[in-house]
């Protein structure tokens, strides 16, 4: 199992120092989210500070970006990286498209079907010389003229990922792309359930087994150094459970465990503004249901009980004191095995 970390994004000016401890540590990635940073920007960042770990978003925003300037940034920081840059998309809710991006919505999967899709064909021109002509619905992408082609890669294309939660786009990953980010708002039912086999149908149908798909995470993980540093990391997990609980669209992970009532009232309280009262829904059976918690030293068993029979890679926090460095060596070496 390949570990990837998350690094904090307060002050960019630290994201040199703390990819390459990540790196000296010996995670296999470094994965950025795209909340108040933009995650190709923060890419950047750690690939020309690092030499050997691969970094990649998880996610990028897709439809707040046409997917020619996706496929422009990935390709230079594939060129510059030597092949270890991973393009990760998203689509993002129907709210922040509209509201916080000033994008049409539409239904995501169909849509990031084509965005992938027209990605691929862009850079099939680019590496080989084939006339660049997708048209979709969504998308139309015809025109490529010498001055603006960067030419050829010396490496291997980025691997292309989607996050998937609902059936749709959990299919369209295992149709067109290498691997699928799941969600942290997810249990192992859910997966189990309802992800893994719509993976494999999606795969089965471009002639792929689901074994030729990539799977990232599925769950959160609560751990430090600590006892106390683990319960302040559920807490963490309680108020990320409240926050996505709150999306309608995600009431059938909810449902799974018939807590479906909690995200409809979830809902409402996100719309009333009681985002700190939000928590107090979250019961320690739902932390435990959505997450796996316990310090560097004993979580590595539950870790590998949690995910090893499905995910290629899961991601953890890099520590903030230097001094549990040590620890998380030895849990990656114990996942490694």
């Amino acid at each position: 199992m390949k570990v990837y970390c998350g690094l904090p994004r307060d002050n960019l000016k630290d994201i040199p120092k703390l990819a390459k401890a990540a790196e000296e540590l010996g995670f296999d990635g470094i994965s950025f989210g795209e909340l108040a940073h933009d995650s190709f920007l923060l890419s950047t960042l750690a690939l020309e500070h690092t030499k050997k770990i691969k970094v990649g978003t998880s996610i990028a925003i897709a439809f707040a970006r046409s997917p020619m300037v996706s496929a422009y940034m990935s390709w230079d920081l594939q060129r510059m990286s030597d092949g270890r840059f991973e393009l990760g998309l998203g689509s993002q809710v129907k709210g922040h498209n509209e509201r916080r991006f000033g994008v049409q919505w539409s239904a995501p999967a169909p849509r990031i079907k084509e965005y992938v899709e027209s990605i691929r064909a862009i850079w099939d021109c680019w590496q080989n010389g084939s006339q660049l002509n997708y048209q979709g619905k969504h998308y139309s992408i015809t025109l490529m003229t010498p001055e603006f082609n960067p030419g050829p890669l010396d490496c291997e294309q980025p691997p292309i990922y989607i996050a998937a939660v609902g059936e749709a786009m959990t299919r369209v990953a295992g149709n067109v792309c290498d691997g699928i980010l799941l969600h942290s708002f997810n249990n192992k039912r859910y997966v189990d359930e309802i992800i893994l086999p719509n993976i494999e149908e999606g795969a089965n149908s471009s002639g792929r087994n689901i074994e030729d798909i990539s799977v990232s995470g599925g769950g959160m993980i609560a751990t430090g150094a600590t006892e106390e540093q683990v319960a302040q990391q559920r807490e963490i997990c309680r108020k990320r459970i409240s926050f996505y609980g709150s999306t309608r669209s995600y009431k059938t992970v909810m449902d799974m465990h018939e807590w479906g009532d909690t995200c409809l009232r979830l809902h409402e309280m996100s719309k009333e503004g009681k985002w700190d009262e939000m928590p107090n829904l979250i019961d320690d059976t739902m932390v435990d249901t959505f997450s796996v918690s316990g310090t560097y030293k004993e979580i590595g068993p539950s870790l590998k009980e949690r995910f090893g029979g499905y995910a290629s890679r899961i991601s953890i926090g890099l520590p903030s004191d230097v001094k549990d460095y040590n620890d998380v060596g030895d849990l990656l070496s114990y996942l490694h095995k």
